[in-house]
């Protein structure tokens, strides 16, 4: 039996090597084929009990076409804004693109530099040309909460299988929280429970190959934030 040392886990792998034979699961970023575990990514190889998948190395979230992101703007025209969206490449919002009638020239009076936007990917050429919307069903300028970022790769841990754990970090916090695919996730709530949140993804962003993580994240949160009727039981 292929014995796997801390060594051996610390791979580098690009798509398509080969990660284990032996009729392992596969993990995240990862694939199976002709019977054999895949790398569907470059990055690190990781095995976590009866699974095997990759790591990706920390770089930049690569835009497609039906994702919804979190942008930032960084620059305004007189008939686009230029958006942040964690590529490598700016994302342009033409004002043909927003719920607004804008005149040429008067962007600036709708969306200015530094406001936070939530954004559809529309689509990106073979240029890496990125074209993105805000006239879509809940899209628009978000106001107040928190931004916190984390690695996009980490983005399905944070949402967990079925929503799991996204659906459990509103209900704990009480807070709204939106994930966009780019790896930004904006926070809404009481200032002590917005907190408990960041904390809360950061805790899973740093454990995202822990077992139980769930039950986890809301032992650490419940601890943050004892309900009001546990206070009342504590006073009588």
């Amino acid at each position: 039996m292929e014995r796997r040392n801390a060594r051996q886990t610390r791979e580098i792998v690009v798509p398509g090597d080969v990660l284990d034979n032996s009729g392992m699961k596969p993990g995240e970023n990862a694939y199976v084929l002709d019977g054999r575990v895949h790398a569907g990514v470059m990055g690190v190889r990781n095995v976590f009990q009866n699974t095997v998948g990759v790591i990706p190395l920390r770089g930049h979230y690569m835009p497609v076409s039906g994702d919804t992101v979190i942008g930032v703007i960084i620059d305004i025209g007189p008939s686009n804004w230029t958006v942040d969206i964690s590529a490598p490449y700016p994302a342009p919002l033409h004002v043909n693109e927003v719920p607004w009638k804008v005149e040429f020239g008067d962007t600036s009076r709708y969306l200015d530099i530094g406001n936070v936007v939530l954004l559809k990917v529309l689509s990106v050429d073979e240029n890496k040309k990125i074209s993105v919307t805000m006239k879509d069903s809940g899209l628009r300028r978000i106001e107040g909460g928190r931004l916190v970022s984390i690695p996009y790769s980490k983005v399905s841990r944070i949402i967990g299988k079925s929503g799991s754990m996204i659906t459990m970090l509103k209900n704990t916090t009480d807070c709204r929280i939106f994930v966009g695919q780019n790896g930004r996730i904006w926070i809404d709530g009481e200032e002590e429970n917005m907190d408990a949140a960041a904390d809360a993804i950061k805790m899973i962003e740093a454990q995202a190959q822990a077992s139980n993580l769930t039950d986890k994240v809301r032992a650490f949160i419940e601890n943050r934030l004892p309900r009001e009727e546990d206070d009342f039981e504590e006073e009588d």
